[in-house]
């Protein structure tokens, strides 16, 4: 009897507390041509998660409980560490700095200051009000880090290829190295920001895109603000039990690459 009054006091408690476990927070997606669109409300609280190994989107889906989660930084896979900055609650989960492979890299090195000054997607809380932006990651912002994942390119209002170190050129304008396949059709995992909403769209490979593809894409639906996130095969996303995404499409099971860092909603 005891036992039962307390599962019973628990329960009202949630309900008391605006808690509740089958909202799905007003997200809303739709499916269209290999792409998958969602659309996050305002104020939703976002928050992201690092792994020491790494791990699935489906598994870290299924361990933090939460009904959406989709891929963020980039990693390197031989060592798994991080090769972007990931904060949340204020502090910094992952640093590309203690990344061996990088600081002994001497190219990375002499162009730190636009590796290092990425892109990323960065939430903030200034008087009450939750902020969400996307903006180097050097700029300076008021109030207080909720939490931020790096990746990149920016796609909007700039596309910042060269800034951000994803292509160089020579004098003659020829581009000499590439990262992240920005240059190349490949599925991608993009985020955009437009009055207070945060839209997030999967790009499968069903309808890969260049990133100028992925820009176009964004623009086409009015994005004030948008960024790419790491894409190709870590492309993935999972909302609540109904979708389990990765770069080739829908899955039935927890098939899709192994990852680093994610934005996570709980309920």
């Amino acid at each position: 009897m005891k036992k039962l009054l307390l599962i019973v006091f628990m329960c009202m408690t949630a309900v008391l507390s605006g808690y509740a476990a089958d909202t799905d927070l007003g997200i809303k997606y739709d499916f269209k041509d290999g792409i998958y669109h969602f659309i996050i409300p305002a104020n939703t609280k976002i928050e992201f998660v690092s792994t020491e190994k790494l791990t699935t989107n489906a598994d870290v889906h299924k361990a933090t409980g939460a009904i959406f989660t989709v891929n963020t930084g980039f990693f390197d896979p031989k060592n798994q560490k991080t090769i972007s900055f990931i904060y949340n609650d204020g502090m910094l989960l992952e640093s590309p700095i203690e990344n061996e492979n990088l600081v002994f890299n001497s190219t990375i090195m002499d162009n730190w200051d636009k590796v290092g000054n990425r892109t990323e997607f960065r939430v903030t809380m200034n008087e009450d009000k939750m902020i969400y932006d996307i903006v180097p990651h050097n700029a300076p912002y008021e109030g207080k880090l909720l939490g931020s994942a790096q990746a990149g390119p920016m796609l909007l209002p700039d596309l910042r290829l060269e800034e951000e170190f994803f292509i160089v050129k020579n004098d003659a304008g020829r581009v000499t190295r590439e990262s992240a396949s920005v240059l190349h059709k490949c599925a991608r995992t993009l985020i955009g920001l437009k009055e207070g909403e945060i839209h997030i769209f999967v790009v499968t490979t069903e309808h890969p895109m260049t990133i100028f593809e992925a820009r176009e894409l964004c623009e086409s639906y009015g994005m004030e603000k948008a960024m790419a996130f790491d894409g190709g095969s870590s492309t993935s996303v999972d909302f609540k039990d109904e979708l389990h995404v990765v770069s080739t499409g829908i899955k039935t099971d927890d098939t899709g690459r192994r990852l680093k860092s994610f934005l996570v909603i709980k309920r």
